[in-house]
């Protein structure tokens, strides 16, 4: 973002002083930049889902491809007409490219920070599906939040007045958490009673 400031305020002073730009070079390595921006970004294509640092890199290269683009067209203009103002106007709006591109990847990335529930996730989904595992009359105190980037974890207290119902039902929860939400990092507390006893039980299960 201090980048992206300083380059806007160099457009903005071009405006007032012109700088003498030497479009062709301006254009070869523009063109340059998108050949190799736009294979980078193909590289982490795939990957960028489910890794926050994957996606910042795929969000680097292809903002850099098209500011590359953007350049291009700009060399190529300012070199038909020799329009000096299209250089600082080029700057304004790649500032503008990168910017919008960093907030989204800073929102992310505070939400991680923060231990928040990752966006892919509705936590109201999660909790109507334990709700619904056999034996459980109540779900409370559900907490999801993001380890890193590639790990969720959940912690639940299930209500079972029927008793614990074996290792394999934690198992075939677990793996339904993770089929269904991408959460692989599950802890669940069984309990007999009611809930009312549990003193972590707030009023809201949600």
């Amino acid at each position: 973002m201090i980048a992206v400031g300083a380059l806007a305020w160099e457009a903005v002073g071009r405006f007032s002083i012109p700088a003498e730009v030497l479009g062709m070079t301006v254009l070869w390595v523009a063109g340059l930049g998108i050949m190799i921006n736009t294979g980078t970004a193909l590289m982490f294509l795939n990957g960028r889902k489910n890794d926050l640092n994957i996606e910042g890199a795929f969000l680097h290269m292809a903002a850099d491809a098209a500011v590359s683009g953007g350049v291009v067209i700009s060399a190529l203009l300012m070199l038909m007409t020799g329009w000096t103002w299209i250089d600082p106007f080029t700057g304004l709006l790649v500032s503008v490219v990168i910017a919008w591109s960093a907030f989204g990847l800073l929102k992310s990335a505070v939400h991680l920070s923060l231990d928040g529930i990752p966006e892919t996730i509705e936590k109201k989904a999660v909790h109507t599906m334990l709700s619904a595992l056999p034996g459980v009359i109540e779900v409370h105190d559900l907490h999801i939040w993001a380890m890193s980037t590639t790990a969720t974890a959940l912690t639940a207290h299930l209500v079972m007045p029927a008793g614990h119902p074996g290792d394999q039902f934690i198992l075939n929860a677990g793996n339904e958490l993770e089929h269904q939400f991408g959460i692989d990092h599950v802890t669940l507390q069984i309990e007999y009673g009611n809930g009312e006893e549990c003193r972590l039980a707030p009023a809201d299960t949600v």
